[in-house]
């Protein structure tokens, strides 16, 4: 274990440990036979729309820095480069990125909101999040919960400050967690790792559950989506 000190502070706390992975696989197993057609349609959506596989895998990097594979439904082309993506990132994490307008244009996001990469139906599923329920299979393997800091592309942990890198050391990365309630992509990358930060040093089940509760509002009125 690269990080000894942070795998005994989690030690102390094993009833929780293991509550909530009971809770990450009763709910990812249960979500994942309920949304099951929902599952179905997006697939068969994505694959009449555009060349390519349906799911879009990608390394990521996990708690502790152990990197797995993380799943999505394709929203872009096949064989893009990220490198726009990368630029936009890096200038984010140094607070020098500048905010977009959203797709609805009731807003600004700190997000990349005209990227040429994205499918017609890929402009469609960031912003209902319904591109994120593959990764219900990473939460059942145990890679992922259901609550937590998203998980980060290991370019962007290059570009962290040390300070930073709290948000995959603290916490096991997760489907939704305080900034998917708290704004999305209104806030900045600081502001996003300090409540990243703050659920780790505060989780609890009842927290899990309270931001699992208010997760369908957040995705449903769009707050901070682009």
């Amino acid at each position: 274990m690269p990080y000894p000190d942070l795998s005994s502070h989690k030690s102390g706390k094993t009833f929780f440990v293991v509550s909530k992975r009971i809770l990450d696989l009763l709910g990812s197993a249960f979500g994942l036979l309920l949304l099951f057609p929902v599952l179905l349609f997006i697939a068969l959506a994505i694959k009449l729309s555009s060349r390519g596989p349906v799911l879009f895998r990608q390394l990521r990097v996990g708690q502790y820095g152990k990197p797995f594979v993380f799943l999505k439904f394709r929203s872009m082309y096949v064989d893009n480069d990220p490198a726009m993506h990368k630029k936009y990132v890096t200038e984010l994490i140094a607070g020098r990125a500048e905010r977009n307008l959203s797709h609805a244009k009731s807003q600004s996001v700190y997000k990349l909101t005209r990227d040429p990469r994205v499918t017609r139906i890929g402009a469609f599923l960031p912003q209902s999040s319904l591109d994120e329920l593959p990764q219900l299979y990473n939460v059942l393997r145990g890679e992922m919960s259901l609550v937590g800091p998203r998980p980060a592309i290991p370019y962007e942990v290059e570009a962290y400050d040390v300070w930073h890198r709290r948000r995959v050391l603290e916490a096991k990365p997760g489907i939704t967690g305080l900034r998917q309630v708290k704004g999305r992509s209104r806030v900045t990358f600081d502001d996003m790792v300090r409540l990243d930060v703050r659920y780790a040093m505060t989780c609890s089940l009842w927290l899990g559950l309270k931001i699992l509760m208010q997760t369908p509002g957040a995705v449903i009125f769009g707050a901070g989506a682009w």
